[in-house]
């Protein structure tokens, strides 16, 4: 028997995605996770803002090339401009540039754990904004998650090298996220899903430059040849490929496929940080990460209809 997702077709089941999909999305749930302690060495010597300007814009350049050579059509049609500038502000702006600053202040696995509270927000703000129903596995899910933070302030403020702000940047990206989220499932738009991310980091690029030129000093030498080769992942990997691969698979996908990535992203984020950064992970971050997972298995996956995968910009990518 098969479930039909909201546009009256059956959604896809684990079964039924060919090996290759399920094994591109391991490696893009990879690529995504790692991208968190890469960032961190970016920082070492980049300035946050600057090492997204630089990195993004290379994202957007490989994309343009990308889907024009795809011959993929990236014309907005007349009067979607502002509501594309609109979606782009909580999506790309507010949650690639809070972020970074989290990601300065903190270790990068416990940045990534934070910052995937956002789907849990995203139920939250649902809840407030538009009166959804509060069922008992979200005020769970929400428990889990507030303790989790919990957690991380705790250990932030145990330690004289702790920084509790870089939480509150963290949270302050994740709830970004959630608005943008929920714009994007009640902004209507014409455009395909490659324009519209396409178009929402191109315009993302010019205001992550201003910000970076007006608030943070020139750059005082050119990066290292390893500072090239992360700047070359966040370009190439983070914002190319990965957006790239992502959008060849989102729509033969089922859901909890889908569920189960955004739950594995932290997760590789804090494991990969230990060979990458030196970073060792405390009790407490393992406690929070088990936590979240906990919190994202009762928002994700319980309780929910299956329906196709078709997510006009994920975002997950960090």
């Amino acid at each position: 028997m098969t479930t039909e997702s909201a546009a009256g077709r059956p959604a896809p089941t684990v079964d039924a995605v060919p090996a290759s999909v399920l094994l591109a999305l391991a490696l893009l749930t990879l690529m995504w996770g790692v991208n968190w302690p890469v960032m961190k060495l970016g920082l070492r010597e980049m300035t946050p803002l600057m090492f997204r300007a630089v990195t993004m814009s290379g994202g957007f350049v490989l994309l343009f090339i990308w889907y024009r050579l795809r011959g993929a059509r990236l014309m907005l049609a007349q009067g979607e401009l502002w509501r594309v500038a609109m979606l782009a502000a909580p999506n790309i702006v507010g949650w690639h540039a809070l972020s970074i600053f989290g990601v300065e202040a903190l270790a990068s696995g416990r940045a990534a754990i934070v910052g995937f509270t956002m789907p849990i927000w995203t139920v939250l703000l649902s809840v407030v904004l538009f009166g959804e129903r509060m069922q008992p596995r979200i005020w769970f899910a929400t428990a889990c998650a507030a303790l989790a933070v919990v957690l991380l302030l705790w250990h932030e403020l145990a330690h004289l090298s702790g920084n509790p702000a870089g939480v509150a940047w963290m949270l302050a990206a994740a709830l970004s996220w959630a608005t943008g989220t929920l714009l994007l499932k009640r902004v209507s738009l014409g455009a395909s899903t490659e324009a519209m991310t396409l178009w929402m980091i191109g315009l993302a690029v010019p205001v992550i430059w201003l910000l970076a030129l007006s608030i943070e000093p020139l750059p005082a030498a050119w990066p290292s040849p390893s500072g090239w080769v992360v700047i070359g992942y966040g370009a190439l990997i983070n914002y190319g490929i990965a957006q790239i691969l992502w959008f060849s698979i989102a729509r033969r996908l089922p859901p909890a496929a889908s569920a189960l990535s955004i739950m594995m992203i932290p997760l590789v984020g804090l494991a990969s940080a230990m060979p990458l950064t030196g970073e060792r992970p405390f009790v407490a971050d393992y406690l929070a990460a088990i936590l979240i997972l906990v919190a994202l298995s009762a928002v994700l996956l319980v309780g929910r209809r299956p329906r196709a995968c078709h997510s006009s910009h994920d975002n997950r990518s960090r």
